[in-house]
């Protein structure tokens, strides 16, 4: 385990739109903002070897990630996009990470720590670097002909997949709402080949399908849509801004449409749980957002929570889209779209499914902010298991204050 590896990340836009649209918006409106970020495992023991065997190397990485700059290619790039001000890609010009701002442990059981500290407008763009960088020195060691031969073969299977939904699409002529998955698995990756290889051979195979990565990098090289807007830290950071703590949802959605006037409009629900979220949301947000982010519980609840959401508001459904992105493949992607077809729009967001498919056991790896301005701050995710805080009291006050259950 003591091979130095050439750089994983060549380029700072290898990373998730969110990161970007997230950086800007906390720029513009709360650059003091201070934020710490914890790494875990959520499934240290099915690992193959402790993680503690690539801190050397990580250590390494991180060097090297920190001496990234953006190119000029790439921030003409990112003037492209609409919603990308020309100050924040002037802002990014002068962008660099900075080392002392991460460091990395181990313990005596071969677990990883990773601790992120500082200005929010550096600390949040680390997360997915990190997470990716962790991934494949890990994946390395156990990578080898035959599980690049069994990623390929299930490769190929996926695009037998496409194929075949595609033309059950076909069958059913204009009227159906389409069936449209994109690439959200960067973090988890095999390896950044790896996932070039998988997102360009399911573009090229079904580009009406498959036509979005949350990967800019990605998205540049193949012409393909950028797709991402805000992730959980977005709203957890504003548990601790000037608000008050029951007004912290509403908050982080004002600031957002006060950031992108109407672009960007989907809106992240389980922070605090769906039920909490769908109480702030009222018609004024209900017509300002697109549609809203499944990112945790079951997912044919939640959109049935969604739908009866906008008909309570008279609002019609079929105006609106969900975007599911927890746990998904393309099966469970195909026969969602079949059960809420009809009743409002679909898009998909797949991760490890698509990116570290390999017969290999996926490592389950997360990098969430844990304090914000030196306050704690959690979500209260659908899914019990995805909660992450070091402060019980805090989570409990959370609890009370969104009326939230503690799960059974």
């Amino acid at each position: 385990m003591t091979v130095s590896y050439a750089p994983i990340i060549t380029s700072l836009l290898d990373n998730d739109l969110y990161k970007f649209t997230m950086l800007q918006a906390m720029l513009h409106q709360f650059p003091q903002t201070h934020g710490v970020y914890r790494f875990r495992c959520r499934n240290n023991k099915d690992a193959a070897y402790p993680l503690s065997d690539i801190q050397k190397d990580l250590e390494q990485q991180l060097d090297s990630l920190c001496e990234l700059r953006f190119l000029p290619d790439e921030l003409e790039y990112l003037r492209s996009l609409r919603f990308i001000r020309s100050d924040f890609v002037d802002y990014l010009e002068l962008f660099k990470l900075k080392r002392r701002f991460i460091t990395v442990s181990t313990d005596d059981k071969g677990r990883l720590f990773i601790d992120i500290e500082g200005p929010m407008i550096q600390a949040m763009f680390f997360e997915v670097f990190v997470l990716a960088i962790v991934n494949e020195l890990y994946f390395n060691a156990l990578s080898n002909d035959s599980v690049i031969e069994e990623g390929q073969r299930r490769l190929n299977e996926k695009v037998t997949l496409l194929h075949q939904y595609a033309e059950k699409q076909a069958q059913h002529g204009q009227d159906t709402p389409p069936f449209i998955v994109a690439d959200f698995g960067t973090r988890r990756r095999f390896s950044r080949r790896w996932q070039a290889h998988v997102v360009e051979t399911l573009h090229k195979a079904e580009p009406k399908i498959v036509g979005g990565t949350s990967n800019v990098y990605l998205a540049k090289q193949l012409g393909m849509t950028p797709i991402g807007t805000m992730a959980h830290e977005f709203m957890q950071a504003f548990q601790a801004l000037d608000v008050r703590l029951r007004d912290s949802q509403k908050a982080a959605l004002e600031a957002w449409v006060h950031e992108y006037r109407g672009d960007l409009g989907i809106a992240l629900t389980d922070v605090v749980g769906m039920d909490a979220f769908l109480r702030d949301f009222d018609l004024y947000f209900a017509k300002l957002f697109d549609g809203l982010r499944h990112d945790s519980g079951d997912p044919y609840i939640w959109g049935d929570k969604a739908i009866a959401h906008y008909e309570k508001l008279k609002i019609d459904p079929k105006t609106k889209i969900l975007t599911f992105s927890d746990g998904l493949n393309l099966e469970k992607a195909w026969e969602l779209h079949q059960y809420f077809k009809g009743r409002i729009r679909t898009s998909f967001g797949i991760g490890t499914n698509l990116t570290n498919d390999m017969g290999i056991t996926p490592i389950n790896i997360v990098l969430k902010l844990v304090e914000c301005n030196g306050q704690p701050v959690a979500k209260l995710s659908d899914s019990p298991g995805k909660t992450m805080i070091n402060n019980d009291t805090y989570l409990a006050y959370l609890r009370q204050v969104f009326e939230v259950d503690e799960p059974e």
